[in-house]
């Protein structure tokens, strides 16, 4: 018997072009992938039996879940590809972007970007469950689509010569990838405006935690941390991070979670623990509302004040972080609403080598809000202008600088918190 394994994925988008998840548990597969690839309809069932156990919501929104299998098995199909097209038909009926089906080779690219090999242009992709537009969540820094000045909320309207209007997002990925070194031309509808964008495709290594020691006036010592994405590293960059600034004396932290797209699920709880002493991060939510709650529970690295800072490109597990520290008064959140994305999806192998991420279930801040759709709002709004976007998108050296509008008034937030837990301090060591 054949032991595979299935992936919890926690991201923003419907599909990235680098999407990141976490190996969780075992799934044993009677069937070996030659029946698969002799037997089109079985897998076919096997799609509709994943679906089945596992979805999220038990009336499949609405769907008459018994009524679509025998549609689809009454059905002869010649090949795997005539499979394929029925299998996405079905999912196409929940209506949930999140649940999708992955031919091998879109598989494979998943995969890949799993394991950090990361090749193609850096953006994280999603597509508008309303217009099917595909939206650009966030560029990852410092890859190609970054420096060239692609932006969150993009919507991507032709990629090369093709038109996008009608696209699925699995094509779009594929049209998008390529070699290293090759061209693509993404042209990008912004506002009232277009742009084409000419990008040469990377191998993107990504380090996902920058940081640094820096003295803001009146304020004392600040580490500026900025977490671009909740990878396999993640967690231990960030350790690095705080210690290593804790070693150079800082009075407090602003943590920049902006365009931060998401990533792993544990690495946003490992990173929580790292500021929060113990309690509730997250809990997740099943068809049968059965909750599973993770916590802190190993003590933290600093106690000293935090502010982060977020935005409409920060998503699922970045909302995680941020609703944990808001909801455990640990942090100030500066910035402006997050992306709004509170669905888990488990990423399962089928036999003939393609997969399937089926939406099992939700997750809930400390508190108990379901911020999927809503998003997290910030303790203090500081939206951009226009001019300002447009300042800091052709200047990307002053993001996280004075000339970044939401991260001054992070450090106006931090030196008031950083008089009030110096006093508290002073206070209790006078008690003493």
């Amino acid at each position: 018997m054949t032991v595979v394994k299935r992936f919890l994925v926690l991201s923003a988008t419907a599909f990235v072009v680098t999407v990141v998840g976490t190996i969780v548990g075992g799934l044993h597969l009677s069937r070996s992938q030659a029946f698969f690839q002799d037997s089109p309809k079985e897998l076919v069932d096997e799609v509709w039996t994943l679906v089945d156990r596992t979805y999220v919501d038990a009336t499949f929104n609405q769907v008459d879940w018994q009524a679509v299998r025998l549609d689809y098995l009454e059905r002869d199909y010649s090949d795997r590809e005539d499979a394929y097209v029925a299998i996405r038909e079905m999912l196409e009926q929940l209506d949930d972007p999140y649940t999708r089906f992955m031919d091998p080779q879109e598989f494979r690219n998943m995969q890949i970007d799993t394991s950090g090999e990361l090749t193609g242009v850096g953006i994280q992709l999603s597509q508008d469950e309303e217009t099917n537009e595909l939206v650009v969540v966030s560029p990852i820094e410092d890859t190609p689509a970054f420096e060239a000045g692609v932006l969150s909320g993009d919507i991507i309207i032709q990629i090369d010569e093709q038109h996008t209007e009608g696209m699925d997002i699995n094509e779009a990925v594929n049209l998008i990838r390529g070699p290293v070194n090759s061209d693509i031309t993404l042209k990008v509808r912004r506002g009232e405006r277009e742009l084409d964008f000419n990008i040469v495709r990377a191998r993107i290594e990504i380090h996902p935690v920058r940081y640094e020691y820096r003295s803001e006036g009146s304020s004392g010592g600040i580490g500026y941390i900025r977490l671009t994405q909740f990878s396999a590293n993640a967690a231990e960059e960030m350790e690095e991070a705080i210690e290593d600034l804790e070693s150079q004396g800082v009075d407090g932290y602003v943590l920049d979670l902006r365009s931060n797209p998401g990533g792993l699920l544990h690495s946003s709880v490992e990173i929580a623990s790292m500021w929060i002493d113990e309690g509730s991060v997250v809990s997740t939510v099943n068809r049968q509302g059965v909750s599973d709650e993770q916590s802190a529970d190993s003590g933290s690295l600093t106690d000293k004040p935090l502010v982060v800072l977020v935005d409409g490109g920060s998503a699922s597990a970045s909302e995680i972080l941020s609703g944990a520290l808001q909801d455990q008064h640990r942090a100030l959140l500066i910035g402006t609403q997050t992306f709004g994305k509170g669905l888990v999806q488990s990423v399962r192998p089928l036999g003939d080598g393609s997969g399937l991420a089926i939406t099992v279930a939700k997750y809930l801040t400390p508190s108990g809000r379901d911020i999927n759709r809503e998003g997290i709002s910030p303790d203090i709004v500081v939206e951009l202008s226009e001019e300002q976007v447009e300042f800091l998108s052709e200047n990307r050296e002053q993001i996280g600088t004075v000339s970044d509008p939401q991260y001054s008034t992070a450090i106006e937030t931090l030196t008031q918190e950083i008089a009030k837990h110096q006093g508290t301090t002073r206070a209790e060591a006078f008690a003493q």
